[in-house]
């Protein structure tokens, strides 16, 4: 069966034969005679020395594993030197086209994992790593100099390197920038000193490694303390109180009082009326849970009228923080106590937060896709590789690759 329409990817070949054996498609192909040069003295020649048969895997066709049996010549040089016709199909020593080829590397980079990716082109793992390694590599976009705002948080990678690997993204815009091995004050100083020439401020948690390895290698930038890790003491604290506290109730009371603790936690304007009833019972039955309640009420509602545009953090904000310290201190609650003394400890830096408006928001949002990432796979023995696939799947995954 001859074809008289050309396939992408085929364009160069003439298609002598199709047919189907069992689940596969095959393509019996060959090129056009025409002269070449010899690569030994660069003559012109079309004297062919031999054909020889070779069986290609291709992309699918019709939902179908497809191979093609290209049959290749050898030319011969009044020279004596043979050598093989050039074709942009498959590269030489390869048992793939090169469409396979290029459409395996790029759905390694958004597969879900090397496994599943290599199961849909019939082929094994080991060579669907190979393919993402080598394509990679100039695929990802390293950075020279990082952004003036950046964001800095770790992950648990698992990888060759250590346990934890560091994510840093632009602060701005929430994209990734780098990942680094590990979390060592060390790595992350000497990457800052060499790429954080125009760093002017950083976000993070509050992590005393990362604040130390900051101040080491940049001096003196402006250091933003993340909103959800400062607010979380206080909660904590709570916690910890009406755990302490729910020991003294009624049995069924500690029960009930242990699954509805959702509602101390919720603003108390949204809570229900079946839970604005349990939260007056609990509290009736502690004045000390009672008092750690108010206390909490009170930081949310400095902490909603700090975020909003209007107010000024160099003023009122600071001395309704340090009212709401005192308060604490008059209470005379231990737990409540160390939450306020961490809150100082960072103040300068949780006050910046309001100041300047970042957070760490979008760079969690990163690390819950790379752990999903991490946990398709089943984890990754390679940081380089675990690196790349985080790195490349950030990059492109706002573009709709159709190849394969």
């Amino acid at each position: 069966m001859h074809f008289t329409m050309d396939l992408p990817g085929l364009e160069e070949l003439k298609i002598m034969k199709s047919e189907t054996v069992g689940d596969a498609f095959h393509l019996h192909v060959e090129m056009e005679r025409k002269a070449h040069h010899c690569p030994s003295c660069g003559e012109r020649t079309k004297n062919v020395h031999d054909y020889r048969t070779q069986k290609i895997q291709h992309l699918k066709m019709f939902e179908r594993t497809s191979y093609l049996f290209y049959r290749k010549r050898r030319y011969v040089c009044p020279c004596g030197k043979r050598f093989p016709e050039k074709t942009r199909v498959v590269e030489r020593y390869q048992r793939h086209t090169a469409e396979w080829n290029q459409a395996l590397g790029l759905r390694t980079i958004q597969g879900k994992n090397f496994k599943d990716t290599a199961r849909q082109f019939h082929t094994s793992p080991s060579t669907a790593m190979r393919r993402f390694d080598r394509i990679a590599a100039p695929l990802i976009q390293e950075v020279n100099e990082l952004p003036e705002v950046i964001s800095i948080d770790e992950y648990k990678g698992d990888t060759s390197k250590g346990k934890y690997q560091v994510l840093i993204a632009d602060g701005r815009t929430g994209e990734p920038v780098d990942i680094l091995p590990d979390r060592s004050v060390a790595t992350i100083k000497q990457y800052l000193r060499e790429k954080g020439a125009k760093v002017e401020m950083v976000v993070m948690d509050m992590s005393p490694s990362f604040k130390s390895a900051v101040q080491k290698a940049l001096g003196s930038p402006i250091l933003i303390a993340d909103r959800f890790h400062f607010c979380r003491y206080i909660y904590w604290a709570l916690d910890l109180i009406r755990r302490n506290v729910q020991h003294d109730f009624h049995e069924y009371d500690r029960k009930k009082c242990k699954r509805m603790k959702h509602v101390f936690h919720k603003p108390f304007e949204t809570l229900s009326e079946k839970q604005h009833w349990y939260l007056k019972r609990y509290l009736h039955l502690s004045s000390e849970l009672t008092v750690a309640y108010q206390l909490k009420e009170r930081f949310r509602s400095w902490f909603e009228r700090a975020k909003q545009e209007t107010y000024h953090p160099e003023n009122s904000i600071k001395e309704e923080l340090y009212a709401f310290y005192q308060d604490v201190e008059d209470a005379g609650l231990p737990a409540l106590n160390k939450a306020v003394q961490t809150l100082k400890n960072w103040q300068t830096e949780i006050l910046n937060s309001f100041t300047f408006g970042y957070t760490n928001g979008p760079i969690e949002g990163l690390n819950n896709q790379t752990k999903v990432i991490k946990r398709n796979a089943f984890g990754f023995r390679r940081y380089d590789r675990l690196r790349s696939k985080i790195l490349l799947h950030h990059q492109t995954k706002n573009q709709n690759i159709q190849v394969g």
